[in-house]
């Protein structure tokens, strides 16, 4: 039953905000046009708020592992490679294999794997995450950049191009300015710490919100052969290989946790307008964003609960 509880407890929240944001949507009560730009507003300034303050917080003793941070981005890196390898054998379409690979590999770790780490771990654990979106984040955005471009039939990549959008990511900027001020020991008054985290608490809320009220499920149908399998080893296989290699290496506890916050979220949100602006198919893109991120509710709580069952967290 405590198992239950907190798989509930953790993955609820979620829904009701997905709800929440659909319903409106369909009510005629906001607007598509309104929540794009909301949405530009959450990830240009409410985000880069969340990752500074949650580093602004913590303390030395919070920090994560190193083992953790170099197992992470070293497993993001080699299934990359072995999908570059595997799915241009399986895929004829040359616009649909950069997505599907990205689709397996890249999870909306910011968007759900922070607020579910604090769901279940408490506040104490928000700064160790916040430190792995440096680490997830970098990855995510420079490999996504190259891949698309692999298979968008030209088969070149603008590294400086690629650098610069990296350095312009919002998420990675208030990462580093929490760094440093972390490093530094730079403390600010209270009278801005307030305002600063309370942007810092309306951004999971707000995000999923404008997640909830632009999900579509239309033409789905036609893709469902892309779609079961490679949302089955998205949620399913990938998190749980990770999660065994993961335990021999000797992790344990937050820090497996963690991993299946990154591997077995949804797919990351951003993957849809990449494809569409470089060359990938967009629908396909789009559906995988849309249906990971329904599925998930129910395949989060039973990762949850599973792992709370085991006494793996």
């Amino acid at each position: 039953m405590e198992s239950f509880l907190v798989a509930v407890n953790a993955v609820i929240p979620f829904f009701c905000y997905l709800a929440l944001g659909y319903t409106m949507k369909i009510r005629g009560v906001v607007k598509e046009e309104f929540l794009q730009k909301l949405n530009q507003m959450v990830f240009r300034v409410f985000y880069p708020f969340m990752t500074f303050y949650n580093i602004y917080k913590a303390d030395a003793e919070s920090l994560p592992r190193p083992l953790l941070l170099v197992f992470t981005g070293a497993s993001i890196l080699i299934v990359e490679a072995i999908l570059i390898v595997i799915i241009p054998k399986i895929v004829k379409e040359n616009p649909r294999r950069g997505v599907i690979i990205q689709a397996i590999f890249r999870s909306n770790f910011v968007l759900f794997g922070l607020p579910l780490t604090i769901a279940v771990f408490g506040d104490s654990a928000a700064s160790i995450a916040a430190m792995m979106v440096t680490v997830v984040v970098s990855i995510y955005n420079t490999t996504s950049v190259f891949i698309l471009e692999m298979f968008n039939g030209e088969g070149k990549s603008d590294i400086k191009k690629t650098l610069k959008a990296v350095a312009a990511n919002p998420l990675l900027q208030g990462a580093i300015v929490g760094l440093i001020f972390f490093f530094l020991g730079i403390k600010l008054p209270g009278s801005l710490v307030t305002p600063i985290a309370a942007f810092s608490n309306m951004t999971s809320p707000l995000a999923i919100y404008v997640l909830g009220g632009t999900l579509q499920f239309k033409a789905i149908r036609k893709n469902l052969k892309y779609l079961v399998p490679t949302l089955t080893c998205k949620l399913f296989i990938l998190p749980a290989i990770i999660i065994a290699i993961a335990y021999a290496f000797g992790l344990r506890g937050l820090e497996l946790f963690l991993l299946i916050a990154v591997y077995a979220t949804p797919v990351a949100a951003a993957s849809y307008p990449m494809a569409q602006n470089m060359g990938g198919d967009g629908e396909l893109a789009g559906q995988f964003v849309v249906i990971s991120t329904a599925v998930s509710m129910f395949t989060l709580f039973l990762w949850i609960f599973f792992m709370k069952s085991v006494g793996l967290i």
